[in-house]
């Protein structure tokens, strides 16, 4: 598929649930909020229904995330189905990884799927629970852990990193890529909804390469692959592992974006920063047809924007759906 910009879209990012049994302070509202309604949640075959027209149209690869993926009931039996869907290459999964036991690990090996990208934000577990909300750091870590030496590769570990927070443990988190071979992705942190977390507390990648560079060593690019997401990589002599930076905020990446979403809403959201969204849910419960479906894609990459306006200083910019409800 190509959106505009001559933009070629291979990558699919499906949100099964708007459910969290964490509370990030980044993602979840400051303010009281409503859970989707059971009925307005796209049911697993529409989820695989959409996704097979979306393959159709050049989608090959897909990552599942949340909320958080594993708190949907049948989430293991869905994940089957999908790997089952003829044209699908490459499927992986977000997650916090408290709920990740090893025998789930061991059904995802088994099922094809080889890439998680775990969340984890501190090292620290009184600071775990105060970014959280919960009392869960060594699951979590345990989690990382089983799945290092399980067979799971690459593991993925993606940190925002926030001033006051957590931004004194950039370079042991980074670290972590010097003993294992980890991906570690240090993300750009990006105002969404009525988010409790300041502008202030921002912390872009120049800060964190410098504070990296300076403790463990020149960070040396490394060649971006076929599959590869807006994360910038580099190396570190000697590392076993590799080092990223999702850099939303201070250098767009819009220009080579090849993602679109379809939230646990069922409506299709071409940007994570922008508010436009498309509804397929409605349709196909009305009696679409999957070439109607297709249209209906289309028709929302179309919108696909050239880039975002979150550093405009206008608060109308910034996107009103919260985190949790888009899938990240």
């Amino acid at each position: 598929m190509i959106a505009g910009g001559n933009r070629s879209i291979n990558y699919l990012r499906i949100s099964v649930t708007d459910r969290c049994n964490f509370r990030c302070v980044y993602c979840i509202p400051s303010k009281p909020f409503q859970h989707i309604k059971h009925r307005q949640i796209a049911r697993y075959e529409e989820i695989l229904r959409v996704t097979r027209q979306a393959v159709a149209l050049g989608i090959t690869k897909v990552r599942i995330t949340g909320g958080e993926p594993f708190v949907r009931k049948d989430i293991m039996s869905f994940l089957e189905d999908l790997c089952n869907l003829e044209g699908l290459k490459d499927i992986s999964i977000t997650t916090n990884g408290a709920l990740l036991t090893p025998k789930k690990i061991e059904k995802l090996l088994e099922l094809g799927i080889t890439r998680l990208n775990f969340s984890l934000d501190t090292l620290n577990p009184d600071k775990f629970e105060k970014i959280t909300c919960r009392q869960r750091f060594q699951k979590v870590w345990d989690a990382i852990m089983n799945a290092h030496t399980m067979g799971i590769s690459p593991v993925k570990i993606n940190s925002v990193i926030l001033r006051g927070i957590n931004d004194d443990e950039i370079v042991d988190i980074a670290s972590l890529a010097m003993d294992y071979p980890f991906h570690i992705r240090f993300i750009e942190y990006m105002p969404m909804g009525n988010s409790a977390v300041e502008k202030s507390q921002q912390v872009l990648t120049s800060e964190i390469q410098e504070k990296i560079e300076a403790k463990l060593g020149q960070l040396i690019p490394v060649p971006r692959e076929f599959n590869d997401g807006p994360a910038k990589k580099f190396k570190i002599t000697n590392a076993k592992g590799v080092i990223g930076f999702i850099t939303a905020i201070s250098s767009h990446f819009c220009g080579d974006c090849n993602r679109l979403r379809l939230t646990s809403r069922g409506t299709l959201r071409p940007c994570l920063l922008n508010n436009y969204e498309k509804d397929i849910l409605s349709p196909m419960r009305n009696g679409a047809t999957d070439q109607d479906l297709k249209e209906i894609i289309e028709t929302a990459l179309a919108q696909k924007p050239l880039y975002h306006d979150l550093n405009n200083k206008d608060k109308s910019c910034i996107p009103i759906s919260h985190m949790t409800s888009i899938g990240g």
